[in-house]
């Protein structure tokens, strides 16, 4: 089996595997032939992986974040009840040697966003490799809907509550309309959209084939569509993907 191949068939029952680090979402958004994966197997199990999008420009090689994936990098797969020196001296051994494996590649360039998750990539730079810290926001519980309202500032839900006045709130957009709402938020700010309405709908039929997405979007009484909002989820977080409003609301 080739590399890719483990890795397709760790995806079929690793649940800690980010979605935008599945192999079918890979799949998707880069096109079939267009990413790979690097890995450490320890005792015949995969340890680590990190899948890379491979592009080339102008005859250049070099590894960069798909275009709707929010995240990559690497995912660790840690041995039951390491302490935490373990784990450090763990994640350093086996950042390494997929450090090692991507220098053979011999890519130009490589720039990659970790999920939130991984809060150590010294190993990295002492390889030399530099990095921005960006910040996330993660709403940890979502059992008691009450309480997160209640947690949001008061700004936040009065708006919410002015809007409840004007719109509701429906599921179920087609992602045709989706995408038009979307494209408005990119012409307000002059910019082009990044992706196309067909790659837009090859990654929206395997999040339906997946059961991991729902389209919000906020509608007045005359069926004007104010904004909406795409998420996706795994098994540990759901993700605001893309969102879109009509400018004149």
């Amino acid at each position: 089996m080739t590399p890719k191949d483990k890795y397709r068939q760790l995806c079929k029952n690793e649940k800690t595997i980010p979605i935008f680090s599945k192999d079918w979402w890979l799949d998707a958004d880069c096109g079939e032939d267009n990413w790979d994966v690097l890995i450490v197997e320890k005792g015949g199990e995969i340890a680590a992986s990190m899948p890379i999008y491979i592009k080339r420009k102008y005859g250049i090689k070099y590894i960069t974040q798909p275009i709707l994936s929010q995240t990559s990098g690497i995912h660790i797969i840690y041995p039951e009840n390491q302490k935490y020196e373990r784990r450090l001296s763990y994640e350093k051994e086996v950042m390494n040697e997929i450090i090692d494996q991507m220098e053979e590649l011999d890519v130009a360039y490589y720039q990659q966003n970790f999920h939130y998750s991984v809060t150590n990539w010294l190993p990295f730079y002492w390889r030399g490799f530099l990095q921005t810290t960006r910040y996330t926001y993660v709403i940890e519980d979502l059992r008691d809907l009450d309480k997160v309202y209640m947690d949001f500032s008061n700004n936040v839900r009065r708006r919410i509550k002015k809007a409840s006045k004007i719109v509701s709130i429906k599921d179920n957009l087609s992602i045709e309309e989706f995408y038009n709402i979307n494209t408005m938020t990119f012409d307000r700010q002059n910019l082009d959209i990044p992706y196309s309405l067909e790659s837009l709908t090859r990654l929206d039929n395997s999040c339906i084939k997946h059961n991991c997405r729902e389209i919000f979007y906020a509608i007045d009484e005359n069926n004007v569509i104010h904004g909406a909002l795409y998420i996706v989820w795994d098994d540990n977080s759901t993700y605001g993907l893309m969102a879109g409003a009509n400018p004149k609301y």
